[in-house]
């Protein structure tokens, strides 16, 4: 029997990306462990690590396309796949439109490194408007609120935590999640640093969430008025005169405006509107001015809300109003090998163009996923007919699933790239399976530009892909070429850039952003070549711009270094890094400071009796992980977490099986008395729902839960994003008659 060896990898599952040790023999897994040298993980692992092996070996796992017959489905060629997608594509498009064709792109694209290189060039070659993508249920007011405050989409702040003092998180649960739009695995370590050397964190959440259990304090706030907590802190900073702007002063406009702004509302009102005592806002508030290293820190249930887009300019603001922006133990800018501030040629821009029924406007090209069933089922010109699929599963991911189900099922055409036969999928009349993560080499091209320390980290194939198979960036060139313009410059450029990225691949492409970057080697090989040919702007500027922290820093560098290289910590980046046509912090878009009318509206507004809101697990993600034994076994998770006060006037015993019932729709689901809940509010999981039929994942199945979406409201967004409101539906929870 040969010796089993060890490969080190970061994990590609979640945000947290935590450094893997890997011992394999003869092809097969026989443990996953962490790795005590990664760089930024320090030893840190979480259980949905393991599930790694669990996909690659997983029989459920498609390994060759699949066609939709009248029969059922059959497996068929590569070469007569995309013969049908370019002939099905290309019939569409010429009969009604490109912009009868539609893309849908999921979550784990971006931790995908030759997808993330990929996707974009295959987004040009469809032509449509019609964009979607996870974003708009998740970050987009973090991307909305950068482009609008420091000039570009990707310049998010992130929590300094491992030198911070004070951490007030508002809508996030970085114990579970690993960070989200923060890097930070092993979040709970970290936490007890902070606190060990006399640091507090405090929690606001209408949930006491696993971070809330190691928090200091843990502060209820009811679902959807974090906006209305901001105003009131700002309230408190603009009034008691504790304004501090600290270097940023030279380097900030609007401030007068916001202040004449924020102070149109009272303290009073404010409070009594999310339900957090007056006079805890005010010490929270002398805190955060007081404190020279604190930071304030949103996330998706801040995001995710009706006023989701105000909440995070906010915080934004607050954080620069208390000197805590761009300063160390504050919110700092990421420094990353790969900067997307740079690699990506679009800043970002905002309602160039309308969702065709509700009139929603796009940001960065992409519109709100909550009009997608809308844009299928509602005819007339621009009607979306085909739908290309990528690493998402909207029906569970999105609202209204069900409604987005029937959409689905009507469509002309419909193509998946996905592993799986899941809840999306079988509606596909084509699903093209790429191969296993573990078959494809790995960076964080995304997400090490939120971690909360500088750091790079190459990870090779673990195993060469079978004979036949496709890497998932090896399809998305396909499709770009066959679905590139016909004729001209456009049909030009698409061949160029497919070249590229056959002759290059990840690696070579990677290698070139890593030696262009701040810190890399210099770059010979192809720099004349690219930088002559047309439609590649984007590499000209790469090529053109200076190291500015010149480190050697290549792909061979990152082969050499397994456990990954320490770029060191956050440091200040501005006005440097600023993309503003004045190079200024812009406090006080007009945008924002319109749709606070919106806010001041609703401030007196009477609130629903009972509202939903939802949770994650740190044992799963999104809806992906569920056909994994290991990571559903144990008590059921996907329970309605209920308050005993509720649960008593409801007549709700524990454990019982109750409806769950919003405007879309209605679930029954297990009902689970908990005071971790405040009254008045009730807790479902995210990303189940594994029910229906015709999906493949027979563990998923046994394990079915109901999905959240089922009951989200699709009309229902914040309206200066277009974010979808997960967290804040009106419903109803009533006990199931029994008997006949």
């Amino acid at each position: 029997m040969a010796e089993s060896r060890l490969h080190h990898r970061t994990c590609s599952i979640c945000e947290a990306m935590c450094g893997l040790v890997v011992e394999y023999r003869d092809g097969e897994i026989l443990s996953i462990k962490p790795d005590r040298e990664d760089v930024l993980s320090r030893g840190h692992i979480c259980p949905k690590a393991l599930a790694l092996k669990d996909i690659h070996e997983d029989p459920d796992r498609l390994r060759q396309p699949l066609k939709r017959t009248t029969t059922g489905w059959e497996a068929i060629s590569w070469a007569a796949a995309f013969d049908e997608v370019e002939r099905r594509v290309a019939g569409i498009r010429d009969q009604h439109g490109r912009d009868a064709v539609a893309i849908y792109a999921g979550n784990p694209t971006v931790h995908n490194l030759g997808a993330m290189l990929n996707v974009g060039n295959f987004i040009r070659a469809v032509r449509t408007r019609n964009l979607y993508s996870a974003t708009s249920v998740d970050q987009l007011p973090h991307m909305v609120a950068s482009h609008a405050m420091f000039g570009h989409q990707f310049l998010i702040p992130v929590p300094d935590v491992d030198r911070t003092q004070l951490f007030v998180c508002i809508g996030g649960n970085p114990v579970a999640s690993g960070g989200s739009i923060m890097g930070a695995p092993g979040f709970s370590k970290r936490i007890e640093a902070l606190q060990a050397r006399g640091g507090r964190f405090i929690v606001i959440d209408p949930r006491r969430t696993e971070s809330a259990e190691v928090a200091d304090e843990w502060l209820p706030i009811r679902p959807g008025t974090d906006v209305f907590l901001l105003l009131a802190l700002l309230h408190e900073v603009f009034s008691s005169g504790r304004v501090v702007l600290a270097h940023l002063e030279p380097h900030v406009t609007g401030i007068d405006a916001l202040r004449t702004a924020v102070l149109d509302f009272g303290t009073a009102a404010l409070a009594a509107r999310c339900g957090v005592p007056a006079e805890r806002i005010a010490s929270l508030a002398r805190q955060l001015c007081d404190e020279p290293r604190a930071l304030v820190y949103g996330r998706v249930g801040a995001c995710t809300q009706e006023f989701g887009g105000l909440s995070l300019w906010l915080i934004y603001c607050l954080n620069a109003l208390t000197g805590h922006l761009d300063r160390e133990g504050g919110m700092m800018f990421a420094e990353p090998a790969v900067d997307l501030t740079r690699a990506y040629g679009s800043k970002g821009h905002y309602g160039k163009f309308r969702s065709r029924v509700r009139g929603l406007p796009e940001f960065g090209n992409e519109l709100p996923v909550a009009t997608l069933a809308e844009e299928i089922l509602t005819e007339g010109a621009g009607r979306i007919r085909a739908l290309l699929t990528f690493a998402g599963n909207p029906v569970l991911s999105t609202p209204n699933g069900r409604q987005l189900d029937r959409a689905l099922a009507g469509l002309d055409f419909m193509v998946s790239i996905d592993p799986y036969l899941n809840e999306t999928t079988r509606h596909a009349h084509l699903i093209l399976p790429p191969a296993s993560p573990l078959e494809r080499s790995h960076y964080d091209i995304a997400l090490s530009g939120f971690a909360v320390r500088n750091v790079a980290r190459y990870s090779p194939p673990l195993f060469d892909k079978p004979a036949g198979a496709l890497h998932d960036y090896e399809i998305l060139a396909e499709l770009t070429l066959r679905l590139g313009t016909r004729a001209g410059t456009g049909r030009r450029s698409a061949r160029i850039r497919h070249w590229i990225a056959a002759r290059l691949g990840p690696e070579g492409q990677l290698d070139l952003m890593l030696r262009t970057g701040a810190y890399g080697a210099e770059y010979r090989g192809w720099t004349k070549l690219l930088a002559a040919l047309p439609g590649l702007g984007v590499l000209r500027r790469l090529l053109a711009a200076p190291h500015r922290k010149p480190r050697g820093l290549s792909l061979a560098t990152l082969r050499a270094a397994p456990h990954g290289v320490d770029l060191g910590p956050l440091e200040s980046g501005l006005p440097r890094r600023l993309a503003t046509p004045d190079r200024r912090v812009q406090l006080a878009p007009a945008t924002y400071l319109k749709d606070l009318a919106r806010a001041a509206e609703a401030l007196h507004r009477s609130s629903p009796e009972l509202v939903l809101i939802g949770r994650r697990h740190v044992r799963s993600n999104n809806s992906w992980l569920h056909n994994s034994q290991r990571l559903v076994k144990g008590k059921p998770r996907c329970t309605l977490l209920v308050h005993p006060d509720d649960a008593s006037r409801r007549g709700i015993a524990d454990g019982a099986i109750v409806r769950l019932r919003s405007r879309v729709g209605e679930v029954e689901v297990p009902a689970e008395i908990s005071a971790d809940v405040m009254p008045g509010v009730v807790c479902l999981p995210h990303g189940w729902g594994h029910d229906r039929a015709g999906i493949r994942m027979a563990v998923a199945s046994r394990h079915a839960g109901v999905s959240i979406n089922d009951v989200i409201d699709d009309q229902r967004v914040d309206t200066l994003t277009g974010t979808a409101v997960l967290n804040g539906t009106p419903v109803e929870v009533l006990a199931r008659a029994t008997g006949p």
